[in-house]
């Protein structure tokens, strides 16, 4: 630029402006290149879109079955897997409940087992008292029967004399070695009795035992010696006097009592009389 190109007179006069219609023209084919350009768009924007429809539908459809399949069997696998915990539970409960039943039967099972063996004791005892009672019938029976036939007793006395003298001993005391008149202890009111009739006796229960002649139990007179336990070893005697029944200095907590023989059946019996 030369130096006096800013002084406005001096600069180069502007090309004059191009051809007016050229402009126009130009201006006039791009607005129509623009216009077609836009008409154009959306004719291939609607051509586009069915075929991005096409292609991308069908793999929504599909990811969405897969999807619900999934779910699908999901569901079905912990259906299954909750019957199977409800069978297994159901099992569990069925077996307590068989568990419990046979545990009650077992326990009514035994308790009838012990009503019968009570039953069956209870049998058995009555069978044995019915025996023994039977028994003792028979003995006072033959007792009564034997003391009606008796013969009246030798050996200077009667039954009478001793029976009345060993009443009149009842109540008395019970003492160890005691001889009477107050006290006796078995075998010394025995000896003290037949004492009254004159018969003189040893003065243990063991040698009063084999004093005389031995005698069955099923044929007793009155004035018969009782003794209890082995002859020649007895431990306890009394004097039997009739009707099954006996006098006897029997503890120091009864003292001399009369019994009938089924409170407490002797071994054996000596005939003195």
């Amino acid at each position: 630029m030369s130096q006096t190109a800013h002084i406005r007179s001096h600069r180069k006069p502007r090309r004059a402006s191009r051809n007016p219609l050229l402009r126009t023209g130009v201006a006039g084919g791009v607005l129509s290149t623009l216009a077609v350009t836009a008409a154009a768009a959306p004719s291939s924007a609607e051509e586009k879109k069915p075929a991005a429809d096409t292609v991308e539908m069908p793999t929504i459809t599909s990811d969405l079955a897969a999807g619900t399949q999934r779910a699908v069997d999901a569901t079905q696998a912990i259906a299954v897997q909750y019957e199977a915990e409800a069978a297994r539970t159901r099992a569990a409960e069925k077996a307590i409940d068989q568990a419990a039943e046979r545990a009650k039967a077992k326990k009514e099972a035994e308790r009838r087992a012990a009503e019968a063996a009570a039953r069956e004791r209870a049998e058995r005892a009555a069978q044995e008292r019915a025996a023994r009672d039977a028994q003792r019938t028979t003995v006072a029976t033959s007792t009564a029967d034997s003391t009606a036939e008796a013969p009246a007793p030798t050996g200077g006395g009667n039954v009478a004399t001793l029976v009345s003298f060993l009443r009149a001993q009842i109540g008395k005391s019970y003492v160890m070695g005691a001889t009477g008149p107050s006290a006796y202890d078995c075998s010394g009111l025995t000896q003290a009795a037949f004492r009254q009739l004159g018969i003189s006796l040893p003065r243990t229960s063991q040698s009063q035992s084999t004093a005389g002649t031995q005698v069955s139990l099923d044929n007793l007179r009155p004035g018969d010696i009782l003794y209890w336990g082995s002859a020649g070893s007895a431990y306890h005697v009394a004097v039997y006097i009739g009707n099954g029944r006996f006098i006897g200095a029997q503890n120091p907590s009864t003292g001399i009592v009369e019994r009938d023989m089924s409170y407490d059946m002797p071994t054996g019996a000596v005939r003195v009389l």
